[in-house]
């Protein structure tokens, strides 16, 4: 006995809910008349999209949804069953939910039990558990058919008891985001679930995640496949929009690819760009804006955001300005010509030196007196900020940032200045991972997204600086960036406190002082643009210190 199923790996705007509507009902449509699905599963809360926030605190927004849901349910008609994820509300209790549609109505509807209140999730303020909750089951051509949704599969007693209710195939619709090395724990979670789950045959899975960026997060899809005897079929492609296809075949309780393109490069570096232009792209074009600016200073975190620009937007839609001051080397300047020309985007020169004097000579009476110091360094960041603003506002576009979390953390960033933008492509990369990803995409395994040196190896191989004064090197004020990040992971991505990371082998003098920068600059990071996540713990949603903090 065999069931064809349809798995919609899209994205599903948050907030989007006629929208989100009018695609379910189509894409149903398509799933039974063109592949001959029996089953179509789309993403968690793929009806409002995720995550919906505090627009679940809306009565009007949940109203909409129910009734969104209905309209779905009588446009489905026969042939064929959708499992819908939507807000489902019983008066002031809202349930994240994902009902089963068939034959012009609403069959049954399952109710998430686990509900995940750590790193980027924060679902108990607006979701409930049902204490009265079952197991959901139903059938389809003879197929009985299970539902677990997202952080439901984490735990062993939702799907035991969906089991137990005689389901020999689970969907799991999930909203699950990217990070670094989530795929591994991931594949070896759905075999683990596989294989304790062997009373009469076993039970197969299919996982199907989210794909998309929205905000700060990046959904990747990736969805996947595992046998009722715990063999995990090969990823779906990451980041990618398509309708994934299989067979079920009940008796075996296993798959039969039907039409599932697989990824043909899952390194730690390939699924970072991938995950950082996609969520580049789609905050842009979820926002309105179909062009993008940036400085581009010839160095690495900016050559980095350009490229990242090209291959989220296209070279006609991206503008770069270069902004020479006193202390700007000719090779910056000459660099940032050559990346520009390499790429065919339009490059513009706008020196400081004029508005950055204005602003000295506009001061001299008040600082009359008083030592040159990171204050003037900070203005010419700052006169830098104000032309890119400008040019955005005037032309329309956004602005991208180019910090890296490596600055972020300890403040080697201009408030107002190279901070000002509105999204951060490089938010979530330490220095040393963003020379990494540039390698990478200079390299053959690039060529997927163009291939070729996109990023002057003179960029690469230069050491960095701000070139805010004479002979500056980031190391002048920064321990060495291999140092630097490995601190920093272990405290910020690993909670370790100066006392671990010392006995770990880092020179106590230097964590205390690199500890002691990353507290201090919380302020800065309050007022960050956002940017993509792919680390387990990014700086924003899921780590949230407070800015006057009396604890070290």
């Amino acid at each position: 006995m065999t069931l064809r199923i349809a798995l919609a790996q899209f994205d599903f705007p948050v907030g989007d809910v006629a929208g989100n509507a009018d695609r379910i009902i189509a894409m149903t449509r398509e799933a039974r008349d063109e592949f001959g699905a029996g089953v179509v599963l789309f993403p968690e809360l793929a009806l409002c999209g995720y995550p919906p926030e505090d627009l679940l605190l809306r009565p009007s927004f949940l109203s909409d949804c129910e009734a969104a849901m209905n309209r779905i349910a009588a446009a489905i008609g026969d042939g064929v069953v959708a499992v819908v994820g939507w807000p489902q509300a019983a008066g002031s209790i809202v349930y994240n939910a994902a009902s089963v549609v068939r034959g012009g109505r609403i069959e049954r509807t399952c109710r998430k039990r686990e509900l995940p209140n750590y790193a980027v999730f924060d679902e108990r303020r607006y979701f409930d558990v049902d204490p009265d909750v079952e197991p959901c089951v139903f059938e389809v051509g003879g197929v009985r058919v299970g539902v677990v949704i997202c952080e439901d599969l984490w735990f062993p007693e939702p799907l035991a008891d969906t089991c137990a209710a005689g389901a020999q195939l689970v969907l799991v619709p999930n909203a699950s985001p990217f990070e670094h090395d989530k795929h591994a724990r991931r594949d070896a979670l759905l075999a683990q679930r596989s294989s304790e789950n062997q009373v009469g045959g076993g039970v197969a899975l299919a996982y199907l995640n989210l794909v998309g960026g929205q905000d700060a997060l990046v959904f990747d899809g990736a969805s996947v496949l595992a046998d009722g005897d715990g063999i995990v079929h090969p990823a779906a492609a990451a980041f990618t929009d398509e309708w994934l296809v299989a067979d079920f075949d009940a008796s075996t309780r296993r798959f039969s690819p039907v039409q599932w393109l697989v990824d043909g490069d899952e390194s730690r570096d390939a699924l970072a760009w991938r995950a950082i232009v996609r969520g580049t792209r789609d905050y842009c074009r979820k926002n309105g804006f179909t062009k993008a600016w940036l400085g581009l200073s010839g160095g690495i975190d900016s050559a980095v955001v350009l490229a990242i620009a090209v291959d989220a937007l296209g070279a006609e839609n991206v503008t770069a300005v270069r902004m020479p001051s006193r202390y700007t080397a000719g090779l910056s300047n000459d660099l940032a010509d050559v990346q520009c020309r390499s790429l065919g985007v339009r490059l513009l020169t706008l020196p400081i030196e004029e508005p950055f004097q204005g602003y000295l000579d506009a001061l001299a009476d008040v600082f009359e007196g008083q030592a040159v110091d990171t204050t003037e360094e900070n203005l010419q960041s700052r006169t830098r900020g104000a032309l890119l603003m400008a040019m955005s506002n005037k032309f329309g576009g956004l602005l991208l940032t180019t910090g890296n979390k490596s600055e972020y953390a300890v403040g080697y960033a201009t408030i107002y200045g190279d901070m000002c933008g509105g999204y951060a492509p490089l938010k979530d990369l330490y220095k040393t991972e963003v020379f990494a990803v540039a390698r990478w995409r200079n390299t053959v395994g690039g060529s997927a997204a163009g291939g070729g040196e996109v990023i002057p190896s003179a960029v690469i191989a230069r050491p960095p600086s701000a070139e805010l004064r004479a002979n500056q090197l980031d190391q002048d004020s920064l321990p060495p960036y291999d140092v630097l990040d490995a601190i920093l992971l272990r405290h910020v991505d690993q909670e370790q406190s100066g006392e671990e990371i010392v006995a770990a082998g880092f020179d106590a003098a230097t964590v205390e002082r690199v500890l002691r920068l990353v507290r201090t600059s919380e302020w800065k990071r309050h007022q960050a643009a956002p940017g993509p996540k792919v680390s387990r713990r990014a700086f924003g949603r899921e780590r949230r210190y407070p800015i006057t903090n009396g604890y070290k």
